[in-house]
């Protein structure tokens, strides 16, 4: 049966007005926050601090749902596919939202296509820190090593594709030297090999290599981000160290499935920020070594963007991929 124009517009007006009521009623139950890593690692952390601050701005429990597995793919996948209500959120990652993209030859959703950017939520610099027999106190020195002995200084990782493998990339390229890489299945393994001597330099967490590097068994030499920790302020950055152009961090940050109305991505973002100001959220995050950020939705598109293109240069050129 065909409708008549009247009534055709009438459903779309219906329709139409759908989601101004959703915004002017959001959120009216819990709302499931979703982490593509596993519970009690540093993304997991974060997501649950926020959590318990969000829920207090929005009146609502934020119930924080951990779904491993793929390079974080799969929690992703499941967000970009749920209703776009506001009521299943992702915390996005560098993976989820800039390496991925490049890395998997298949990915089952568009990082850009199939989410609403809402904030970007803290970022987390990586150390550089080497074997302490490697005769380098500093980056000049140690770029200056590998360039006379070429191929001799092993870099290891926590995996291939990762946030520390992909720092030693960006590293060797701007630096211009030979530096095998090594991958392993996670960064214990790796250090273990690097106090062994094994492995001669790695880029790693701050809050893994920090009891290594108090204790005198590595050395670090530079901070990944564009300013110093405050967990290690005698430590320089890499660009401080003779790479001006060299940043590298992780980082996670709210998304939500496309076609969210913007009032509900308004009132999630007002949440997250509010959330953030909070000293206690800060004061975690610093023991995290963690940076609280905060931005508009366009802000974090703006750095999605560079984010994906700053990587996919990288992954292609060291002609990384995974299946």
């Amino acid at each position: 049966m065909t409708l008549s124009f009247k009534k055709m517009f009438a459903l779309a007006v219906l329709l139409g007005s759908c989601a101004p009521a959703l915004a002017q009623t959001y959120p009216d139950r819990p709302i499931k926050f979703v982490v593509p890593a596993a519970a009690g690692g540093p993304t997991h952390i974060t997501a649950q601090l926020l959590a318990d601050k969000m829920q207090t701005a929005l009146g609502q429990p934020v119930v924080v749902e951990p779904r491993p597995g793929a390079g974080n793919n799969l929690g992703a996948e499941f967000v970009a596919k749920s209703a776009p209500d506001g009521y299943t959120i992702l915390l996005a990652t560098i993976g989820t939202h800039a390496i991925n993209q490049t890395l998997f030859k298949h990915l089952p959703f568009d990082p850009i296509k199939d989410f609403e950017p809402v904030s970007l939520v803290v970022k987390y610099p990586l150390l550089l820190v080497v074997n302490s027999d490697v005769p380098a106190k500093d980056v000049k020195e140690l770029i200056a090593y590998a360039k006379a002995n070429p191929g001799k200084l092993n870099r290891a990782s926590g995996g291939n594709g990762t946030s520390m493998h992909l720092s030693g990339e960006l590293f060797v390229k701007q630096a211009g030297i030979d530096a095998p890489h090594i991958p392993y299945k996670g960064s214990a393994p790796a250090l273990n090999d690097l106090l062994g001597g094994h492995v001669q330099l790695m880029f790693d967490s701050i809050l893994t290599a920090l009891p290594l590097v108090e204790s005198g068994k590595v050395r670090a030499l530079a901070i990944t981000g564009k300013v110093r920790s405050p967990l290690l302020p005698n430590v320089p950055t890499v660009a401080e160290s003779g790479l001006p152009d060299y940043e590298a961090n992780g980082w996670t940050g709210v998304v939500v499935p496309a076609k969210t109305p913007p009032d509900v991505v308004a009132k999630l973002n007002a949440a997250i920020k509010t959330a953030l100001k909070s000293p206690d959220v800060q004061s975690a995050m610093a023991k995290q070594a963690a940076e609280p950020v905060g931005s508009s939705p366009a802000e974090f598109a703006a750095f999605i963007r560079s984010e994906t293109d700053k990587w996919a240069r990288i992954v292609k050129d060291a002609k990384i991929q995974v299946e």
